[in-house]
Formats: structure tokens, C-alpha cells, sequence
């Protein structure tokens, strides 16, 4: 008789799919719990869109015109050239958030009480990583909207840029499992907030994001080319066709394959970093 159509089989089958279809209902349910949560207290949100604006602000003029990107020193091509790191610091600066609302629901006992219940054991996790994947869409909506007036402009079409803005969030949405790693290992939401931030800063700052990195020392330059961060900067300004003339691309794979190198880096960020979450998940509320 053939095992693959026994009755057996069939049912194994029944509970991975119903388990798939049990931890998708459970992860939708805790988003949905999170994304009320924040619209009453709606001052998280307009906090976290006041520093993006104020970066966007501060950089295109105090710094536009003292730049000079592939030889051009007019401040509207600096600005286009800013505006995707701009985008990529704010989706990436969101992990602070997101690790420290974790350790705050952890530090109040709301975890525990997770746990208790009959839910997928990463559903906690899955749903909070999506609630922060709503509100930094909806801060990224608002940035690019405060770029458009200071004169940023895509160059590609609507349906490129909103593949470049989808790398964007998968990025944000990968780095927010780091913060969950990061909310989970703490004691305290002000200790998630810090170790949010601590490596965020390099990060960001050893990268394309701001300046073009071949004027960056051999060494520096080489962690900006191979950077996650860099990656999802250079395919979103390849996207939005903000890229300016002679701008010199350098020649390591991620810089000159920037969308594949963007999707590779995300996508082996989300596996690693949920695995590691999910399993300190079991173990920090055990």
C-alpha cells in the first residue's frame, strides 16, 4: 500500500497545514493587537516621523551644497542622492523601536501571558515584526511625501519605485528581527533601546548612505561595498533613477548587482535572525 496516500500521511499532512494556517491566524492577531496599541498612543508614531523629517531637512540644506556627488556640486543633485539613505536609516532605525516594545512587554510579565495561551510559540514575535512593518510603510508615506517638496523627484517610473520602496521595507522588516533578538536578551525596554541604536550607527554611517564610499579609506570603503545597508541604498537609488551622471559605481558584486545583492542580504537576515529570535523566545519565558 502506498504510505504516501495512507490515512496516516494524509493526516500528518492536515496538521502541518493546519499548524501553517494556526500560526498565520495567531501572527495576524498580535499585529492586530499591536497596531491598536499604537493608535492610541499615537505620539510613538509622530515621535518616530520628527527625526526622519528633521534628517531630510538638515541634510538637503545645511548640507547640499558642500557635497559633491560624481563631480556635481548643485544641491538638488545631492538631494536625490540623500533621499535614499534617508529612507534606509529610517526603516533601519525603526529596530530600536521594536526591540524595545518587546522587552517592555516582556519586562510586564505580557509574554508570559503569550504563553500561557494555546498560540504558535513564534506567532508573538511574527505579529509584532508586522505591526512594525505597517507603521514604518506608513512613516516611509509621510518621508517620502516631506522629500518630494524639498525637491526629490524618481526618475524610473511608478512601478520602479515602488520596487525600490519594497526593498526598503523588506530591509526594515529584516533588521526588525534583529531587534526582536536584541528586545529578548535584555532586561529592561531603555537597555533594548540602546542596544538598538548602538550598532545601527555604524552601520548606517559605514556605508553609501550619506557620502559615495570611494572617498572612504581602502578598508572602510570595502565594509561599505559589501554592507546590507549599502546594498538596499544603491539598488533604491538604481530604482528611483536617482543615481547622478558619472557617478562612479564601484566595482565589488553587491554595488554592481544592488536589487539581487538587497533581496540576498534581507532574506538570509529574516532566516537567521527569526530562528535565533524564536529560539530565545522559548527559552527567556520557559
Amino acid at each position: 500500500m502506498s504510505v504516501i496516500g495512507s490515512p496516516a500521511s494524509r493526516a500528518a499532512a492536515l496538521r502541518v497545514h493546519g499548524g501553517i494556517g494556526r500560526s498565520v491566524r495567531d501572527s495576524l492577531v498580535v499585529a492586530k493587537r499591536n497596531l491598536i496599541r499604537m493608535i492610541r498612543i499615537p505620539e510613538v508614531v509622530i515621535f518616530g516621523l520628527i527625526q526622519p523629517i528633521m534628517f531630510v531637512v538638515l541634510f538637503s540644506y545645511v548640507f547640499g551644497g558642500s557635497i559633491a556627488v560624481g563631480g556635481n556640486t548643485d544641491p538638488s543633485a545631492y538631494r536625490e542622492f540623500l533621499m535614499a539613505g534617508i529612507f534606509a536609516q529610517t526603516v533601519t532605525f525603526a529596530t530600536a523601536g521594536a526591540g524595545a516594545g518587546i522587552a517592555d512587554d516582556m519586562h510586564k510579565g505580557l509574554i508570559d501571558r503569550f504563553r500561557s495561551l494555546p498560540m504558535a510559540r513564534g506567532a508573538v514575535l511574527t505579529g509584532r515584526t508586522l505591526a512594525d512593518l505597517v507603521q514604518t510603510a506608513l512613516t516611509l508615506v509621510v518621508l517620502a511625501i516631506v522629500a518630494v517638496i524639498v525637491g526629490w523627484r524618481i526618475h524610473e517610473g511608478v512601478l520602479s519605485a515602488l520596487g525600490g520602496f519594497a526593498l526598503l521595507l523588506l530591509l526594515g522588516y529584516a533588521f526588525s528581527w534583529i531587534g526582536a533578538l536584541i528586545g529578548l536578551s535584555v532586561r529592561t525596554p531603555e537597555a533594548a533601546t540602546s542596544g538598538g541604536l548602538i550598532w545601527l550607527f555604524p552601520l548606517t554611517f559605514i556605508s553609501n548612505a550619506f557620502v559615495p564610499a570611494d572617498n572612504m579609506p581602502t578598508v572602510l570603503r570595502t565594509i561599505a561595498e559589501w554592507n546590507p545597508f549599502s546594498a538596499t541604498v544603491q539598488a533604491a537609488r538604481q530604482l528611483f533613477g536617482n543615481l547622478p551622471e558619472g557617478y562612479p559605481v564601484p566595482a565589488a558584486w553587491p554595488m554592481q548587482h544592488p536589487v539581487w545583492a538587497s533581496l540576498i542580504w534581507s532574506v538570509l537576515i529574516i532566516v537567521l535572525f527569526r530562528t535565533l529570535a524564536v529560539r530565545k523566545f522559548r527559552s527567556a519565558t520557559a
